[in-house]
């Protein structure tokens, strides 16, 4: 019964990612169909306002509402899941407007993107927290919100990404620590160490940093390091968890 129930989740999660196309748009006036597609936007219907703006975007790429058009489906497919194409659109808008009043945005949704791809489907169905899955687009999403920081540091968006890179170093922590904790079970006891010394050093203010020291600990007494054992000892003391 189970497997049934996940195979009808499953294709249910193929159906609504292959539907954005399907949506016929009318041959309307540019006008209206940016009105329809504001609507859709505003009602949260993003297969309907994808679909509309990217039949905007195609029929008049040059048009009035060219760059708008581009930022509603920046946000359209971020909303809708649709991160690749998301990120398309925000390269292609960035390359073509590289002086625009609204970059600070569109680097602050490449971030929001990159972040979103951190998710799976089948982690939060089932609520799995997988610190050891892929950490490239947390970096990815870490780098976006530091360039935001850096070039426009009093933009409306510059505090929440302060935010966000707390929290997305914090997930690059634990990913190292996974990783030392794989080199400690397979007995790999130098690349342990090397794995927990180097996250100490780049994430220090980190709940991981302190766990590492765990791993950094057991990893010394296999090797009977006894200076080594006593130093990390004393670490532990000054970073009590």
């Amino acid at each position: 019964m189970k497997k049934h129930t996940l195979s009808g989740l499953l294709a249910l999660s193929v159906l609504v990612g292959c539907s954005s196309s399907d949506e016929v748009v009318p041959d309307v006036p540019p006008s209206e169909l940016y009105s329809e597609a504001q609507v859709a936007l505003q009602s949260g219907n993003w297969l309907s306002a994808i679909s509309q703006l990217e039949a905007l975007d195609s029929r008049y790429p040059f048009g009035a509402y060219s760059d708008q058009v581009q930022l509603d489906l920046i946000y359209a497919y971020y909303k809708n899941d649709d991160l690749a194409l998301g990120l398309a659109t925000i390269e292609r808008f960035t390359r073509l407007n590289p002086t625009h009043e609204k970059l600070d945005w569109v680097l602050y949704m490449r971030g929001l993107t990159h972040m979103a791809q951190d998710r799976n489907f089948m982690h939060d169905l089932f609520n799995i927290d997988r610190a050891d899955r892929d950490p490239e687009p947390v970096k990815k999403a870490f780098a976006d919100f530091k360039r935001l920081l850096e070039r426009y540091p009093t933009s409306p968006y510059a505090e929440d990404a302060q935010k966000r890179m707390y929290a997305l170093k914090n997930r690059l922590a634990e990913y190292d620590l996974a990783t030392a904790d794989f080199y400690l079970r397979r007995e790999a006891w130098i690349a342990a160490i090397n794995r927990a010394q180097e996250l100490q050093k780049t994430y220090p203010d980190t709940e991981a940093a302190r766990k590492s020291l765990d791993i950094q600990l057991e990893a010394y007494k296999e090797l009977g390091l006894t200076d080594a054992i006593e130093r990390t000892e004393k670490l532990m003391e000054l970073n009590p968890r």
